[in-house]
Order: structure tokens, then C-alpha cells, then sequence
């Protein structure tokens, strides 16, 4: 593993993010259960700060990949929500977000919501530059 990897991996463990959140009234919809646009942006708050624990840089959400709503999560529940970082470019760093549905009164847990976004690091002027400065892309 080249130098660069090693900080990769080192930084990835240390950026791992998790949030738990109840899901109460304001945060739902007419179905009595979480708004969609509620969980994206929860999962967008969660995905800048693992990004940014990351790499410790100004960073802009450049895209979403595909959001995956597996199931409801009605009013009243706990969800928890985890950010990892899944892959590191030059400028960019994208993270997985996964969101788990659990009741407040049973056991268990299920995976309700997974999907990703990737960020830019960028300077003062707005221009992107390198996520790991100290590390070029190609060791």
C-alpha cells in the first residue's frame, strides 16, 4: 500500500459520521411519514461533515448519485444515518450515506435510505484543489 493509501485509509476511519434523529411531525409528510426532501437533506448535512472530517478543507456538494428509498419510515421513529467516504479523486471525495429505520419501542433495525454524494474541495477563489495536498494522485 502506497503512502498516499495508508492516509486514505487512515483518514476514512477517522471521517466515519453518525447521527441519530427522531423523526417527529414537523419532519413528515401527508403519509404521517419521513419527507423525502427532510432525509436528503439530512443525508446531504451528514455527507459534507464526514467529507469535510476528511480532508479538513472548504468542500461543495458537485452531485448526488442514486438516492435509494427502500422503505417509509413513519412519524415516531429513530433513525440513525452514516456517512462514509467510498471513494477519494485528486479534488473530489465521495460518501456513501445509508440510513437506518428503527422503532422506538422494538429491537431491530432495517436499511430504509442508502445513496451518495460527491464534493469539490476548493480554495478562497472558488477553484477546486487537491483533497490530500501532501499526497499527489500518482505516488
Amino acid at each position: 500500500m502506497t503512502p498516499r493509501e495508508q492516509e486514505i485509509a487512515r483518514r476514512t476511519e477517522l471521517a466515519e459520521t453518525r447521527v441519530a434523529k427522531a423523526v417527529f411531525p414537523p419532519d413528515t409528510n401527508h403519509h404521517h411519514t419521513l419527507f423525502g426532501g427532510q432525509a436528503m437533506a439530512w443525508m446531504d448535512e451528514v455527507s459534507f461533515i464526514t467529507a469535510t472530517r476528511f480532508c479538513r478543507l472548504p468542500l461543495v456538494t458537485v452531485s448526488t448519485d442514486r438516492i435509494d428509498f427502500n422503505h417509509a419510515i413513519p412519524g415516531g421513529s429513530i433513525v440513525e444515518l452514516i456517512g462514509r467516504v467510498i471513494k477519494v479523486g485528486n479534488t473530489s471525495i465521495k460518501v456513501g450515506v445509508e440510513v437506518y429505520l428503527e422503532s422506538m419501542y422494538n429491537e431491530g433495525r432495517e436499511l430504509a435510505i442508502s445513496g451518495a454524494f460527491s464534493f469539490v474541495a476548493i480554495d478562497e477563489d472558488k477553484r477546486p484543489v487537491a483533497v490530500l495536498p501532501d499526497f499527489p494522485q500518482h505516488s
